[in-house]
C-alpha cells in the first residue's frame, strides 16, 4: 500500500472505525535513516492503534528504525517479508526475504532487543518453486524462535519473476487452509489472515478461524466496510444483523465526510496541504450509493482546487442529489 495509506488516509479510516489496527505504508530503513524522518513518521494522535511497517534486511538498520518507531509513539512495528515488487527485491527485502529465514530471525531479534513494543512479521505462504507447507512452516518456526509472536500471512505464494505486484495479488491461488494449519502447529503464536477478503460476509465467516484479518485495497476502495467491524469484534451484535442491517446510513457517511472535510480544512490552514492531496482517500466512501459517481467527479475536479473543502462538499452533494431525483423520476 505504498503511496496509499499515508497519514491522511489513516485519519479517514480512523473516523470510520475506532478499533481497527491501522498500518502505515511500507517505509524503507534507508528512507528513515538517511531521509526526512518526520515526513515518514509523523501521524495524528487519533490514528492509534497504529503500526509502522518497515522494509529492510539489515538487522541493525531495522533495529535503529524500530527504535525510531517506538520513540515516535507507534504501537507496533512490522517487518514486511511479503511484497513481491522488483523494486523491493532490488533492495533485498520484501518477499525475497522468505528465502533467508535465518536473516529474518536475526532481524526480529535485533528489533526486539531494541524496543519494548511488539515486533511482527508479514509474509507469504511461499515464493516461486518453494510452495510446500514445510517451507513456510520452517520459516515461521525459525522466526518465532527469535521472539516473533504474531504473523500476518498473505495466503498466496509470491512469484518473484514474471508477475507484477497486481498479478501476484490475483494469479497465485489463495490457500487459507495453509494459514489454518500454521495456527494449529504454532499454538503459541497468533496468525492474521490476509488476501482476497473483500466483503462483510467474508469477515464474518473467516474471523472465528484466525486471530485477525487484514484488508488492504478493499478497505481503501470501499472504506465503509470498516463501519461495522467495531461491533463485530466486540461481539455486540449478531453476525447476521451486520449483513441484514440496511446500508442506508447516508447520514452516517455524510457525518464522516463532514469530519474529514474539517480535517482537510485544518491541514490546509496549519500545514498548507492542498485539500486535493487528501480528498482522494475518501472517494470510495459512498461506494454502491446512487449518485456516488457524480459525487466522486466533483471531488476529483481539479478546477475546484481553489475552493474551500466545505464548498466542494456542497457541490458534491448537489450533484448526488440530482442523481436521486433522476432515480425517483424513473420509478
Amino acid at each position: 500500500m505504498m503511496d496509499w495509506t499515508d497519514r491522511h488516509c489513516r485519519v479517514m479510516h480512523r473516523l470510520i472505525s475506532k478499533e481497527a489496527l491501522l498500518y502505515t505504508e511500507m517505509v524503507t530503513t534507508g528512507a528513515l535513516i538517511h531521509g526526512d524522518q518526520a515526513r515518514h513518521l509523523d501521524f495524528d494522535e487519533m490514528e492509534h492503534p497504529l503500526v509502522l511497517q518497515l522494509g529492510g534486511s539489515e538487522p541493525q538498520d531495522l533495529a535503529q528504525c524500530a527504535k525510531l518507531a517506538q520513540d515516535w509513539g507507534y504501537d507496533e512495528v512490522n517487518l514486511n517479508c511479503g511484497c513481491p515488487s522488483e523494486r523491493v527485491q532490488r533492495g533485498a527485502f520484501g518477499a525475497c526475504l522468505m528465502a533467508e529465514p535465518a536473516l529474518v530471525a536475526d532481524a526480529v531479534k535485533a528489533m526486539r532487543d531494541a524496543v519494548d513494543i511488539e515486533v511482527t512479521v508479514k509474509h507469504r505462504i511461499g515464493i516461486d518453486e518453494y510452495e510446500s507447507y514445510e517451507f513456510v512452516r520452517d520459516f515461521v518456526g525459525l522466526v518465532s524462535e527469535a521472539g516473533c509472536r504474531l504473523f500476518v500471512v498473505h495466503a498466496r505464494i509470491a512469484i518473484l519473476k514474471g508477475l507484477s505486484p497486481k498479478e501476484n495479488r490475483e494469479i497465485p491461488p489463495l490457500r487459507y487452509e495453509v494459514v489454518e494449519r500454521l495456527k494449529r502447529d504454532f499454538p503459541h503464536c497468533c496468525f492474521v489472515l490476509n488476501g482476497g477478503i473483500q466483503s462483510h460476509q467474508q469477515v464474518i465467516d473467516l474471523l472465528p478461524k484466525f486471530d485477525g484479518l487484514m484488508l488492504g485495497r478493499a478497505a481503501y476502495h470501499q472504506p465503509w466496510l470498516l463501519s461495522k467491524w467495531d461491533s463485530l469484534c466486540a461481539s455486540q451484535v449478531q453476525s447476521q444483523d451486520l449483513e441484514s442491517a440496511k446500508d442506508s446510513e447516508i447520514d452516517s457517511r455524510k457525518s464522516i465526510e463532514e469530519k474529514y472535510v474539517q480535517y482537510m480544512h485544518q491541514q490546509k490552514i496549519s500545514l498548507g496541504v492542498p485539500w486535493s492531496h487528501m480528498s482522494r482517500h475518501m472517494l470510495g466512501l459512498y461506494h454502491g450509493v446512487p449518485g456516488a459517481r457524480l459525487w466522486r467527479q466533483v471531488w476529483s475536479d481539479s478546477s475546484l482546487k481553489d475552493l474551500e473543502p466545505l464548498a466542494v462538499m456542497a457541490l458534491a452533494h448537489e450533484a448526488m442529489g440530482r442523481a436521486y431525483i433522476r432515480e425517483f423520476d424513473d420509478i
